[in-house]
């Protein structure tokens, strides 16, 4: 058996930057073992699945470790596959996921995903020094985006400025221990609105490059904080991504490029 995927550089339209995804459109669902190891296989950030089930596509995320319940990167490029690869008619892209409805507009030469706002809250003393000790450094702020039954599901930590996010290196094994999937680390920027970088080594992502997902985190906060709803956000890894956000009630638009690199066959 052999199964077509497509690699996308997501929000950039230059190739080596941004976040790279894997995309494979497939029939019918594979074990889900199977796509765990075909994720591995890859070892990028994250390998999506799409299937059509009726008018919509469902979508499931994979890390090299374990499934996500949201992820933006790899939505933009699963969108850039359907729309350029297999020549999906339509303007708005409809995808189901374990978070939700989501959509995806074609807007000229940008993608903008549509994605539920997700909240957070300042956490409790002993959470906000354990991340000051696995960050290496003072912060001003640690807030957790939290699941139904109240666990943490990520963390956000401000600092004071772009600089320090910049030269922020992290202490990585630390890190790995601390509640949730990841941890989001943000500041006011110079040339954009917010910058931001993530972290997540326990499900083996040492630094995301551009994470779409936690803008639905960033965006709510900034806008907030900034007294506006439309918002400018880059994420300044080594390879950096431009994001163009707009808060809408309880959705967060989030629109940016994407660059389709390479196709190939994964043979079974």
């Amino acid at each position: 058996m052999s199964l077509e995927f497509h690699q996308i550089d997501a929000f950039t339209d230059q190739p080596f930057a941004g976040n790279p995804a894997i995309v494979y459109r497939l029939d019918r669902w594979l074990d889900e073992a199977l796509m765990q190891r075909i994720a591995a296989e890859h070892n990028l950030a994250e390998t999506a699945f799409v299937v059509k089930e009726g008018r919509a596509w469902h979508i499931r995320w994979f890390t090299p470790v374990s499934e996500v319940p949201l992820c933006g990167h790899a939505t933009l490029a699963a969108a850039k596959v359907l729309f350029d690869v297999y020549r999906e008619p339509a303007e708005v892209l409809d995808f189901n996921c374990l978070s939700g409805a989501l959509q995806v507009t074609r807007q000229g030469d940008r993608l903008e995903l549509d994605f539920p706002v997700r909240r957070v809250e300042l956490v409790v003393q002993p959470l906000h020094d354990q991340a000051e000790c696995a960050l290496e450094r003072q912060v001003e702020q640690v807030l957790a985006l939290r699941n139904g039954d109240g666990s943490v599901q990520e963390l956000m930590v401000v600092l004071g400025s772009e600089a320090e996010l910049r030269e922020l290196k992290p202490n990585l094994p630390a890190l790995a221990t601390l509640p949730g999937l990841g941890v989001l680390v943000t500041a006011g920027g110079q040339k954009h609105d917010f910058v931001s970088r993530y972290f997540a080594p326990s499900i083996g992502i040492d630094e995301d490059p551009v994470t779409g997902s936690t803008h639905c985190m960033l965006v709510p906060y900034w806008a907030e904080r900034l007294g506006r709803t439309t918002l400018s956000a880059f994420q300044c890894s080594a390879r950096g991504g431009e994001l163009l956000c707009r808060l809408e009630g309880e959705r967060v638009r989030i629109a940016g490029h994407a660059r389709h690199i390479a196709s190939g066959q994964l043979m079974l």
